[in-house]
């Protein structure tokens, strides 16, 4: 059991709930038409999800990176401009890769510990 003032992130679809005491984590997928990896890095502060930063490992249809990215070693490097999230809710497709949490040098696929079959999961503080 986590402490109350302990901080944690909730990922959550259909009837599941999983509490990962993290307080910063990546969300890594890969793009369904153009195969293209993207991450995005968050914190969680008072009860919000903050976006931190972001890579897109190339561009495509409908993928370009913003104004003021940088591109370093084929990768481009920006820092996202979305206020702090109450949740993401992440869509998961039969015809892409799940996506994958990473937290603490550690990536794994989101079924780890919600099964594809269980439809978007909403991923915020908890």
């Amino acid at each position: 059991m986590i402490a109350a003032s302990a901080v944690a992130v909730c990922l959550s679809a259909a009837g599941v709930r999983v509490v990962l005491p993290v307080s910063a984590f990546t969300l890594r997928w890969q793009h369904t038409v153009e195969r293209v990896l993207w991450e995005e890095d968050y914190v969680v502060r008072s009860g919000r999800l903050y976006p931190t930063a972001a890579r897109i490992r190339g561009s495509g249809a409908g993928m370009e990176p913003p104004a003021g990215a940088v591109l370093r070693q084929g990768v481009w490097h920006y820092r996202p401009t979305a206020p702090p999230l109450m949740e993401l809710v992440l869509a998961r497709s039969e015809f892409g890769a799940d996506y994958e949490f990473c937290a603490q040098g550690v990536c794994r696929p989101l079924s780890r510990w919600v099964p594809a079959a269980s439809g978007p999961v909403r991923v915020s503080s908890c």
